[in-house]
């Protein structure tokens, strides 16, 4: 309870400088919450708990621009669809098809009341909510509008281009495009676009008569969108300035990075162009930092093989592998094993190439080739920061391969990546490097090899028949599909027509035994130490997309592309 002698100090300090509702805000002793409520019920108001996001009307969205809900801390609702989120015990409002509700966080912010009342034409109802409340609605009622690149690309078209070339400056944020430069809207409105459909990158590619803008969504190339030739300095230049490149520099490769803001979320962009015959192409890798880092129950393990993961970040020494092509999501399963560890009571060091995620309690150093900083360089000195566990990002040469299985002998826990097609493959790499049969036999402990596969949209997943051929190649016997029922996607608003939503992992987990360990020291080959693990109960990894086709998690097609034959 707030002290009336408190209160009354307050007050007396404040001495009439700010608005009553702001100053109440601003009181150390009351919440948000509680002040918009005494507001509500004194001026019979609403107040909300929550907003709902599929009742901000187009007109609003259409006529009120992002940032000045954003400054205003406002968002426009119909007033019909309010009468379910009520939060201050009244009765619901009078329907009224032709007024909006207004929700606020300042009660008496009439002037933005009038303002928004002008741009959309519509009488208004000032209703309640809290900043935090009003500010998520505002990012996804503001993120569900209609994209507008096409528009902005004919209005590019139509323009002198030479005039808007001195216009390409720096933006903030992807929702802020009012009185921005063609370029600068048509840009945000590429990247706006490739959030909405949650890219993993997207692709300038310049042809010989048009640019094609490409996005990579679930793993799948798809275009979106032909631009005329004409503008494609002009959206590399804007792309460049984003990432602190050199406009002028056209004939050689350059890398960069920025981050961009889309309302309340922070993305991180890393940016490559080289030159090609037709002209500079670019493309974005796309970090959302919201999506944060996957824990291990997220990637798509089985509970058994979870166990054994579990075991494997408990040892005190030796090396695990994660292998795999690029894009089959290794960064994002040591991510999720380092985030297991517990790093207040370890130390922790992780040698990155780019650093993707920042992780808590956690040290990464940034790799830096041009300046002398390799993978091998930095696994050299962080030896001497006492480390429990090291992550190297990727073991690219016999140097790197000899010294982080050095650092396993002498007591430490290493984690990489190498580039192969499944986990038998991985020793066969380390040999191959150059390392020794013995240094690899004693140090590695598990090899893990994995693929991602799109999930099938939950919202218009039906049952499906699956070909013999199939099964057959799925090495799914008929005694197994008895009872089993599969589905695929038809494609609806959600998946964008795909059919698939998100991606999970599949997994082939080869612990090294002591059997194992005999075959690595007198260098026998992969197929056979492979066909040891399955003899030991290995799952490989079209095995384990076969159990998760089975439990209507993928298709079977996905699992037939991101994966080959079993031996015979």
């Amino acid at each position: 309870m707030v002290d009336d002698a408190q209160l009354s100090q307050y007050f007396e300090d404040v001495n009439g400088s700010e608005r009553i509702d702001e100053a109440l805000l601003r009181c150390p002793f009351l919440t948000e919450d509680v002040v918009l409520r005494l507001f509500a019920a004194a001026m019979g108001w609403q107040y909300l708990a929550e907003v709902p996001v599929q009742a901000v009307p187009p007109e609003f969205i259409e006529s009120v621009p992002p940032t000045y809900a954003q400054h205003h801390f406002l968002i426009g609702v119909k007033t019909e669809a309010l009468s379910s989120h009520s939060a201050s015990g009244d009765s619901p409002p009078p329907q009224d098809d032709g007024e909006l509700t207004v929700v606020l966080s300042k009660p008496l912010d009439v002037t933005a009341l009038d303002n928004v009342s002008k741009m959309t034409g519509l009488s208004v109802r000032p209703a309640l909510a809290t900043r935090a409340v009003i500010t998520s609605v505002i990012d996804v009622a503001y993120e569900q509008r209609s994209s507008v690149i096409e528009e902005v690309a004919e209005e590019l078209d139509a323009q002198n281009l030479d005039r808007l070339a001195d216009e390409v400056s720096a933006s903030d944020d992807l929702l802020d495009v009012v009185n921005r430069p063609p370029v600068i809207r048509l840009v945000n409105d590429i990247l706006f676009r490739a959030l909405q459909l949650r890219a993993s990158d997207i692709h300038v590619h310049p042809f010989e008569t048009r640019i094609q803008i490409r996005y990579r969504v679930d793993g799948i190339m798809y275009d979106v969108l032909s631009l005329n030739r004409n503008v494609l300095p002009l959206i590399i230049s804007r792309i460049k300035v984003m990432a602190g490149m050199d406009i002028a520099e056209r004939r050689m490769p350059q890398d960069g990075r920025c981050s961009v803001r889309l309302g309340q979320r922070e993305v991180d962009l890393r940016i490559s162009t080289v030159p090609t015959s037709y002209g500079e192409r670019a493309v974005l890798r796309v970090l959302d930092k919201s999506s944060g880092v996957f824990i291990l129950e997220e990637l798509g393990l089985w509970k058994e093989d979870l166990k054994v993961v579990d075991s494997l970040l408990d040892r005190s020494h030796g090396v695990i592998f994660v292998t795999g092509p690029t894009g089959s999501g290794k960064s994002t399963s040591l991510y999720a094993c380092l985030n297991r560890l517990d790093s207040s009571e370890k130390n922790v060091i992780t040698i990155e190439d780019p650093i993707e995620y920042q992780l808590g309690g956690i040290s990464q150093i940034q790799v830096a080739n041009k300046k002398g900083m390799t993978f091998a360089t930095a696994l050299r000195h962080v030896l001497r920061q006492d480390p429990d566990v090291i992550m190297v990002g990727e073991v690219r040469d016999v140097e790197t391969a000899r010294m982080a299985i050095q650092s396993s002998l002498t007591g430490h826990l290493v984690f990489s990546t190498l580039h192969t097609n499944d986990s038998a493959g991985a020793i066969s790499r380390l040999l191959d490097l150059g390392v020794e049969p013995y240094l690899v036999s004693s140090s590695l402990i598990a090899v893990i090899a994995q693929r991602l596969v799109r999930r099938i949209c939950e919202d218009c997943r039906v049952e499906n028949h699956a070909s013999p051929n199939d099964l057959r190649a799925l090495g799914i016997d008929e005694a197994d599909i008895k009872d089993a029922v599969f589905y695929e996607g038809k494609g609806c608003e959600k998946c964008f027509h795909t059919g698939y939503r998100g991606r999970t992992g599949i997994y082939e987990l080869m612990q090294i035994t002591d059997e194992i360990q005999e075959l690595i020291y007198t260098r026998e080959s992969a197929g056979k130490i492979k066909r040891l693990a399955l003899d030991r109960g290995m799952q490989t990894l079209r095995m384990d997309g076969a159990r998760k086709v089975l439990k209507g998690v993928t298709t079977v097609a996905e699992v037939l592309r991101v994966t080959q034959a079993d031996l015979a």
